[in-house]
């Protein structure tokens, strides 16, 4: 720092950040504007995420989190920007304006519809694993490890001798939400296997989760049962697609039609005959796109494919619970430069269908049990890998 800059700094220090903690919030309602239901949770460092609807997740930076604090608690607009000037050393009148736009553009996204339950909507923003987190980001449950004729094979059977009941992955729910984690994922094996999955769906809604499933989809292509899903307050989905089987055409078919937001995950090599899937399913009108191979002498179609998706503007969706693989374009590109970013164990777990916590699926070291152990001591485990 030169001399001047320690000049200024001494007359304008930077703003402390706002009591870590979390904070909720439902605006009253108001005639031409929608719903708004929010769950604010600020770190340490003055970062943030905020939970819109229990359908969207947002990441903040320092700034964006103070409106956000403020609009949580209720504090007329007029009062938010003037704390705003004194602390940032603004006009109260760009703070008022400021303040107004994230307001504007919150409601936006509450209006938009097939929204990525992960985004930025153009607010300013920290990258994801930058800093100490408080709690992970999201909890990834494994609600069996049966699995339908497709996966046989595939699912860790052995890892476990028994599921929980519904009341017990509802302690466990209830655990992750007071620890302040937004994000949920059903997966398996095949979650649609649990006959409750509707109703932990549903628990995880009212509870306030950003909800997630990951599944090969086919009973989807049930609609009743995929209106039962539906209704239970799903929020996206990511089906581990099939293109050689006619029913893996038919549910995605009927999920995009439900206004779901829907990746498409496949894994490489395709069956034969699949030179233009891609095009195809841009046409139908998938959300986003996950890719992985089964081993590393698939590395070329698994570039090609990540460059036709960019051709055909389709969005590459890699931090998502990607099924009995880590092997995608992200993770070649950051080894070939050497760096290295995971998320697992910091910014998301994986709990198996008998209550015991990974830091992700198939990384096999046990951190404790989420439905016997306090979660202080499972999330001191992580942090200590």
């Amino acid at each position: 720092m030169n001399f001047i800059d320690q000049i200024l700094a001494r007359i304008f220090p930077p703003a402390k950040p706002l009591p870590a903690g979390s904070y909720a919030y439902t605006a009253p309602l108001k005639e031409g504007q929608p719903p708004l239901r929010l769950h604010l949770r600020i770190e340490a460092n003055g970062s943030a995420l905020l939970i819109v609807n229990a359908s969207t997740i947002l990441h903040l930076n320092q700034t964006a989190a103070e409106y956000a604090y403020h609009l949580v608690r209720g504090v007329p607009a007029e009062e938010a920007a003037r704390s705003t000037s004194r602390r940032y050393h603004i006009s109260q009148k760009d703070a008022l304006r400021d303040y107004q736009d994230f307001e504007d553009r919150l409601y936006t996204l509450v209006d938009t519809p097939d929204l990525d339950p992960v985004t930025f909507l153009d607010f300013e923003r920290t990258e994801p694993y930058s800093a100490g987190l408080s709690a992970p980001y999201r909890l990834d449950c494994a609600l069996t490890y049966q699995t339908t004729a497709s996966q046989a094979g595939l699912a860790p059977v052995e890892r476990v001798k028994r599921e929980l009941l519904l009341d017990e992955w509802k302690t466990i729910l209830n655990k992750a939400w007071a620890a302040g984690i937004p994000h949920v994922i059903f997966t398996g094996g095949e979650p649609t296997l649990r006959p409750d999955l509707p109703d932990l769906i549903a628990y995880a809604e009212q509870l306030g989760f950003v909800s997630g499933m990951l599944s090969d989809g086919l009973r989807l292509a049930e609609k009743d049962y995929l209106q039962q899903v539906l209704q239970s307050g799903l929020d996206h989905l990511m089906i581990t697609f099939d293109p050689a089987q006619d029913q893996s055409w038919e549910a995605l078919r009927d999920v995009l039609a439900s206004d779901l937001y829907t990746t498409v995950h496949l894994t490489y090599p395709l069956p034969a005959g699949q030179t233009d899937l891609l095009p195809r399913l841009k046409e139908m009108g998938i959300h986003s796109l996950s890719l992985s191979a089964s081993g590393p002498e698939h590395k070329d179609d698994l570039q090609a494919a990540r460059n036709q998706a960019a051709q055909l503007e389709i969005p590459l969706v890699w931090d998502l619970p990607v099924p009995y693989s880590a092997f995608h374009p992200v993770a070649i590109e950051l080894e070939e430069s050497g760096q290295k970013v995971d998320g697992a164990g910091l910014a998301w777990l994986y709990v198996e269908p008998d209550g015991d916590v990974l830091p992700a699926q198939g990384v096999n070291r046990v951190l404790g049990s989420l439905l016997t152990d306090p979660w202080e001591k499972v999330w001191a485990a992580a942090r200590a890998e």
